[in-house]
């Protein structure tokens, strides 16, 4: 039986809790999933929204497959602090780490096939003692404190085809070219390799790397990276077998029969991967978190507070998200 996956609650004064409601309303052919959480603001949530859902406590994992075919399965956690929708208050920051806490734990020990995880907001957790950047490196840590070994993390974006990821991710641009080194480069496109062949199902798959100035330095007269970093990186890589071509103009990687070419594209910085995903599909991308010993990934969007309780948010990416979770894990369990 395939497993459930577990969707944490996200910042529930957000859309999380809109788009995961919505996730199981559109259930029809869906992969099985139960959400963390206190039941409570589900159905509250459920009500400012205006929807009848049935909602069904369970104790375990495995009881989520027979529950999703007529209710939400939710694995109750606790939390007394009111929520209103636009309003984050840092009380409930406790049990949003709880249910990204017990996600993860579930899936390390067999009984979810992954984590989604629901948007949170990084300064209410921040202002409450949140000691990460965000849901990553957290779900990283949480790894590393069951003792596991693993290569990443490493962000991927997808969404109608496309695989895009930035070698830097949240950081000034000004700082990008002092970033990049070649062992990062070599680092991160061999996780992206893997996970291209494990996750996705892909042999031999190919990488696109883009260069990190305009015509990807035209020879050295607009910049030196690509010359002395992004292309010694390139030669490191085909060396060790790998399929991988670049560096290219960042400007011509992302046309349509330009796409053809690769699986993934490796690019040198958060917009240059971002911008050409959301101009292609900007409603459906998915944030897959690459080289973790525990599948996740979450939809490519924010809290959206102002959206909150409105009806108004859109839960492509959250169903997106759900799908491809499931994909994964299936292919994970196909690869050994």
């Amino acid at each position: 039986m395939t497993l459930p996956l577990a969707v944490t609650m996200g910042e529930p004064a957000g859309i999380g809790l809109d788009i995961t409601i919505a996730a199981w309303r559109r259930r029809t052919g869906s992969p099985p999933f139960y959400v963390i959480a206190p039941p409570s603001i589900l159905l509250q949530r459920a009500s400012q929204l205006d929807v009848t859902l049935k909602t069904q406590t369970i104790d375990d994992p495995a009881q989520a497959p027979e529950v999703f075919k007529r209710a939400l399965p939710i694995l109750a956690i606790d939390d007394d602090a009111e929520v209103t929708p636009g309003k984050p208050t840092a009380r409930t920051a406790g049990a949003v780490c709880h249910s990204i806490e017990l996600a993860v734990e579930q899936a390390i020990e067999g009984k979810a096939g992954g984590v989604v995880t629901a948007p949170i907001s990084k300064k209410v957790l921040s202002d409450a003692g949140f000691l990460y950047p965000g849901h990553t490196e957290f779900l990283a840590a949480l790894c590393r404190n069951k003792g596991l070994d693993f290569k990443g993390p490493v962000m991927m974006l997808t969404a109608s085809g496309l695989r895009v990821v930035p070698v830097t991710i949240h950081t000034a641009l000004k700082t990008v070219p002092g970033l990049l080194s070649v062992d990062l480069i070599v680092n991160t496109a061999e996780v992206v390799i893997g996970a291209l062949e494990t996750d996705f199902g892909i042999g031999k798959p190919r990488l696109a790397v883009a260069g990190l100035n305009p015509h990807a330095g035209e020879d050295g007269m607009l910049g030196s990276e690509e010359r002395d970093i992004i292309l010694p990186a390139v030669t490191r890589l085909r060396n060790r077998n790998h399929r991988v071509a670049g560096p290219s103009a960042a400007d011509s990687l992302f046309h349509e029969a330009a796409r053809k070419e690769y699986d993934a594209a490796l690019c040198m910085y958060h917009d240059q991967a971002l911008i050409p995903l959301k101009t292609i599909d900007f409603w459906s991308g998915v944030n897959v978190t690459l080289g973790l010993p525990v599948v996740r990934t979450s939809p490519d969007h924010g809290t959206a507070f102002d959206l909150a309780g409105s009806g108004n948010a859109r839960s492509d990416s959250m169903v997106a998200a759900i799908r491809l979770a499931a994909e994964i894990s299936a292919n994970r369990q196909k690869a050994g």
